[in-house]
């Protein structure tokens, strides 16, 4: 009775005993692919997982990942090593979890990944084994007809940061727009370019975006930061225009719209510059006014007597011009904005020296920062400027004479 005992609690050691046999359901190995969607569309990420259960001690492992031709990959982490029971016995689990984006339609395979196992036999004597998993096919679509870049995506979070108020701007000061885009199910590739930003009135420098990827076990989490430095042209404001884009949520499987709404950047109200007052009415008494009668008939005469020099005559009157008294001051208050305004109005108003602007942006806004004294841009400005002035009239004199 004693050994009878003995032999039924000697069975389950003698069935879990290690030879160099390997029996049928010893070990299994699969690949399970996980889909929301019965159409898998070109792009698309497709969860893959690789899971190994073996009864027999393994000594050495490693697993064979195949040729995966029509498909980009990316492996989600570490491989895990687990272990169960069932039936009162061990049972060692491996898991390894795969992105996969099919980069072509039709009819796809997942080749059998082999795993290379060490095992001991009835001698603890290691021997060498294979086990592969069954091959699995897919079926591809096309993706559908978009405007611009298919961007499938699982999910979909953005935000829109800015360095400091984009509406209380200092003169001259300039603000930073960062817009983080964050995609699970995608690689960072697969982001949208960074748009071009547009406004009638700012200037926009862009700066190289930066991508990253994070994994998880729901697939991918790509990161992409899309950067520009803004500043406003003129005293009151600027409206940066919105940005949209469209992505195909494969959850819902439908096309949606991101919209990034129209941003308004100003300076600061008690940092604006001053208006002008208007001045009051004032009563010249008539003498004066007949003192100034005479004074400009005087004046008229001598501008138009033959011969004259009507361009070098017209343009000293030069200081007394408002919009150059205003050019003045903002150079001396060192309002940047200002300074520019009132150039662009002087160019726009007289027809030329578009070129004198471009160059004041690039000394000012461009790499290296305010790279010049204010001032002597204002003189050096309007000098430049009345040159052309009087070099254009003397031409344009020239050809109505002959």
């Amino acid at each position: 009775m004693r050994l009878l005992l003995l032999c039924l609690l000697m069975l389950p050691g003698l069935a879990c005993a290690q030879t160099r046999a390997v029996n049928p359901g010893e070990l299994a190995l699969e690949v399970s692919v996980e889909t929301s969607a019965d159409d898998i569309l070109k792009g698309e990420m497709v969860l893959v997982t690789i899971h190994g259960r073996y009864r027999r001690h393994i000594t050495l492992e490693k697993l064979e990942t195949p040729e995966l031709d029509g498909f980009n990959w990316m492996q989600l982490g570490q491989d895990t090593w687990y272990e169960t029971r069932e039936r009162g016995q061990p049972i060692k689990n491996f898991r390894r979890r795969m992105a996969l984006f099919p980069d072509r339609t039709g009819a796809l395979t997942i080749p059998p990944f082999v795993h290379h196992l060490t095992l001991t036999d009835e001698g603890d004597d290691w021997f060498e084994h294979e086990i592969a998993s069954a091959p699995v096919s897919l079926d591809v679509g096309p993706a559908p007809a978009v405007e611009g870049w298919w961007f499938p995506v699982r999910r979909l979070e953005i935000s829109d940061q800015w360095s400091n108020a984009p509406d209380q701007l200092q003169p001259g000061e300039g603000v930073l727009r960062v817009i983080r885009i964050q995609a699970i199910g995608v690689s960072p590739d697969m982001i949208p370019p960074m748009p071009e930003l547009h406004s009638p009135s700012a200037m926009i420098f862009p700066h190289p975006d930066k991508r990253f990827v994070e994994l998880s076990p729901m697939g991918p989490v790509s990161i992409a930061f899309w950067r520009w430095t803004i500043r406003p042209t003129n005293n009151t404001s600027a409206i940066i225009e919105p940005i949209e884009f469209d992505y195909f949520d494969t959850t819902t499987r439908k096309m949606q719209t991101v919209t990034i709404s129209a941003q308004r950047i100003a300076m600061e109200e008690s940092a604006a510059p001053p208006s002008m007052p208007t001045p009051e009415p004032t009563r010249l008494h008539p003498l004066l006014m007949t003192l100034a009668f005479v004074v400009a008939l005087g004046a008229g005469t001598w501008l138009l007597w033959p011969g004259r020099d009507l361009a070098l005559a017209t343009d000293r009157f030069g200081p007394f011009d408002p919009l150059r008294f205003r050019l003045r001051q903002s150079a001396r208050r060192g309002d940047l904005s200002g300074l520019r305004h009132h150039a662009a109005a002087l160019i726009a108003r007289e027809g030329t020296g578009q070129h004198l602007l471009r160059e004041f942006d690039e000394a000012v806004f461009g790499k290296g920062g305010i790279a010049r004294d204010q001032r002597e841009f204002a003189r050096e400005f309007a000098a430049r400027l009345s040159r052309e002035i009087r070099e254009n009239r003397r031409e344009f004199v020239r050809s109505t004479a002959t």
